[in-house]
């Protein structure tokens, strides 16, 4: 049978995104979510400038979401200097133990990434803000982390 062309998404390993960079990482529950659109991805936004200034390689968004739909939404949200990521399989957020059931917080079925932030140095987590509840934002916005480096 026939196949739709790929897309070219393309997948990235941890270490072509770590080894030898300074990355900082904020994950969220998903892409179009309230808080998520509201209010993360704008606090890490606005500070893509002083992120660099302290010598961060790369801001990267991560959810638990396919790249198709983490694609649009980064289109969407008309961001510049943050890179959207899918962990579509939820690999990377089950190997940080950062795995949540949203059901009841109507954003499930399923698992989802808990809401945190932090930043990665040549493969090292450094200083790392986890929420209590996905639809907190009061330890894992930009102006915290930025502090933190």
């Amino acid at each position: 049978g026939r196949h739709a062309p790929r897309a070219g998404f393309a997948g990235t390993s941890l270490q072509q995104l770590f080894q030898g960079r300074k990355v900082v990482l904020f994950a969220l529950p998903g892409a179009f979510t309230g808080v998520c659109e509201k209010g993360h991805v704008p606090s890490f936004a606005k500070l893509v400038n002083e992120f660099q200034q302290k010598g961060v390689d790369e801001v990267v968004c991560l959810a638990i979401n396919d790249p198709y739909c983490m694609n649009g939404w980064a289109k969407a949200m008309q961001t510049k200097g943050i890179s959207f990521y899918a962990d579509a399989d939820e690999s990377f957020t089950r190997a940080v133990s950062e795995t949540r059931d949203c059901t009841a917080d109507a954003l499930g079925p399923g698992v989802r990434s808990n809401r945190y932030a932090c930043v990665v140095e040549d493969g090292v987590v450094g200083a790392c803000f986890v929420e209590a509840g996905p639809g907190d934002l009061t330890v894992s916005d930009g102006a915290t982390l930025l502090k933190a480096l």
